[in-house]
């Protein structure tokens, strides 16, 4: 049984604050630890409920937040960008029975902890066929494609209730409670590692590679805060302005619909002026 962790940060133990993910900052140093601790506890639950295999996807910001040296030593990890699927790299060679979203967040424009999608500002919405849309339900339609389940969503408790629209059979561990975007009531992370690890154990039992989804054409709009930023998204070809503030993009595939999203907050972030956004 081969298990993948998409490993994202904002919805790890003790992150709450922007600085706390913020590469390079005296508070991410801080939380790096925690974040390992989160994998770590995955990684033990699983291999505790029978993986032979488990890869860890770095899929925060410059893709180095881990600690490998605290990594446990059954495992391996991806770490670095730039990669074909970002941050579910790894899933589409065939040969992963089960997916994990860990330290993962609510979505843009929706209330959570750290909210966002893939950009921490000037997107201001998400949607794919016309529902709201995180990371998680995006990269789920992903790792559907590819007939691999989610089986373990972790990050606050909104991020958990955001995971039941998109795998309502995984299993969930909140490891904060949502109080504002940059509140939370934090478990300390012993607790959270022996939360985590439990509910990997159990999540091995959903770990069962199914039919992969017949590709379909799927809609992705995203909306910002500036009306340059969606002129420069639309310069993807295949990418209409729809709106002053709104743009829209049809995939006939997951592969294609997610790394066209990559370019799109690409040339939104990099069309983003310091003082006027």
């Amino acid at each position: 049984m081969k298990i993948l962790i998409s490993a994202d940060m904002e919805g790890a133990t003790g992150v709450t604050w922007p600085a706390d993910v913020e590469p390079g900052t005296e508070q991410w140093q801080r939380c790096r630890a925690m974040f390992t601790s989160d994998v770590n506890g995955a990684i033990a639950g699983f291999f505790d409920g029978g993986a032979t295999e488990v890869l860890v996807n770095e899929a925060h910001a410059t893709m180095r937040n881990l600690l490998l040296e605290r990594l446990d030593e059954r495992a391996a990890m991806l770490t670095g960008r730039h990669k074909d699927l970002t941050m579910v790299e790894g899933v589409q060679h065939g040969d992963v029975d089960g997916v994990v979203f860990l330290g993962y967040h609510c979505g843009a424009g929706t209330e959570g902890v750290l909210a966002h999608t893939y950009l921490p500002n000037s997107i201001t919405g998400v949607w794919l066929d016309g529902e709201p849309a995180s990371e998680g339900r995006l990269n789920a339609r992903v790792a559907a494609e590819y007939g691999t389940p989610v089986v373990l969503v972790t990050g606050d408790d909104r991020a958990c209730a955001d995971a039941l629209g998109y795998a309502p059979g995984a299993r969930t561990v909140a490891v904060k409670d949502y109080v504002s975007r940059y509140a939370a009531v934090c478990r300390p992370p012993a607790r959270t590692f022996a939360d985590i690890s439990r509910e990997a154990a159990a999540a091995a039992l959903l770990a069962k590679r199914h039919p992969p989804a017949a590709p379909a054409p799927m809609t992705v709009e995203v909306e910002v805060d500036a009306a340059q930023l969606a002129g420069a998204a639309a310069m993807v070809p295949g990418v209409e302005q729809v709106g002053e503030l709104r743009v829209r993009y049809t995939s006939f595939d997951a592969y294609t619909m997610i790394r066209c999203f990559k370019a799109v907050t690409t040339l939104i972030s990099a069309a983003v002026e310091k003082h006027y956004g």
